[in-house]
């Protein structure tokens, strides 16, 4: 079997590439072909000049695959794709294998939701994180544009921001026609998958191509610093959806955010600074 392994340079810290090349280091084949998919602005046309039996290998991280649905939603895809988890976060490998052996991909790319963020429609495969989570990318962002060789602490970001930095916003939720309002408003994520924010399990209950068609979203609102510090940890088991106080949980299949002030937003992983809505398509409802 042939291989095109479509590699992101800039994943992990910048070691996208060597990761990429351990494939064929563990393989000890010669049948890997190597390319920077930064590179590649026509995917019609790089399927169209590779040979019918080369499987395609993608390699990095979520975002990685972000950008890659999003470039070839419109192409009907005559092979196997196969993704090679080596990014910094990797939640979608987390959840659907768990190790960084090669995923098959085909089955998980089609009927994915979409989020509309200020005017512009994405594919997502994930989950959009808007609150301190889109804080904490924002500002992981700038610490790696200072350092790009720096390994980022999301959480000690999180821990800073909790206590010193980031303010809370008011919130007004919209689920399949029905509108919620909430108070302190410190996460607002909306979720396909079970995993985003490398482990962070938002809506522990939300199965991924559910056959009902739904996406899940989680409020986080209503608690003072403290308080929200010392349940913040528990996202990482899904044990805080327990505080039925300060975490309410929707599901739904067309579902508005609205933030009072405009906050940073993530898309598997990528940033959007200064949003102050965001609204999620599943499949089912476009």
């Amino acid at each position: 079997m042939n291989y095109a392994v479509l590699y992101n340079p800039f994943s992990d810290n910048g070691n996208g590439k060597d990761n990429a090349k351990l494939l064929s280091a563990q393989e000890n084949s010669d049948n890997y072909e190597y390319i920077d998919i930064t590179t590649i602005d026509d995917y019609k046309a790089f399927f169209d000049n590779t040979p019918n039996d080369t499987s395609i290998v993608i390699a990095g991280g979520d975002g990685t695959l972000n950008r890659f649905i999003n470039d070839v939603k419109n192409i009907d895809i005559d092979r196997d794709i196969f993704y090679l988890p080596v990014g910094s976060g990797n939640d979608f490998a987390r959840e659907v294998k768990g190790n960084k052996n090669l995923i098959k991909l085909n089955d998980y790319v089609t009927n994915l939701p979409s989020v509309c963020v200020n005017g512009v429609e994405r594919l997502f495969l994930n989950g959009i994180g808007y609150g301190i989570d889109g804080y904490c990318c924002e500002v992981g962002d700038q610490l790696r544009l200072k350092n790009p060789k720096k390994k980022i602490n999301y959480t000690l970001i999180a821990i800073k921001g909790l206590l010193f930095h980031y303010k809370p916003t008011n919130a007004t939720i919209i689920v399949d026609g029905k509108t919620y309002n909430f108070k302190k408003v410190w996460l607002a994520p909306t979720m396909h998958g079970k995993y985003y924010g490398g482990g962070m399990i938002p809506t522990p209950n939300q199965v991924r191509n559910n056959p009902q068609g739904t996406v899940s979203c989680m409020m986080f609102h209503g608690s003072g610093k403290l308080k929200t510090l010392c349940i913040f940890p528990s996202i990482f088991s899904g044990k805080h959806v327990s505080h039925e106080k300060h975490v309410s949980v929707f599901e739904g299949r067309e579902i508005t955010v609205k933030f009072s002030d405009p906050r940073a937003l993530q898309i598997d992983g990528e940033t959007i600074t200064n949003v102050s809505e965001y609204t999620v398509k599943s499949h089912h409802a476009n």
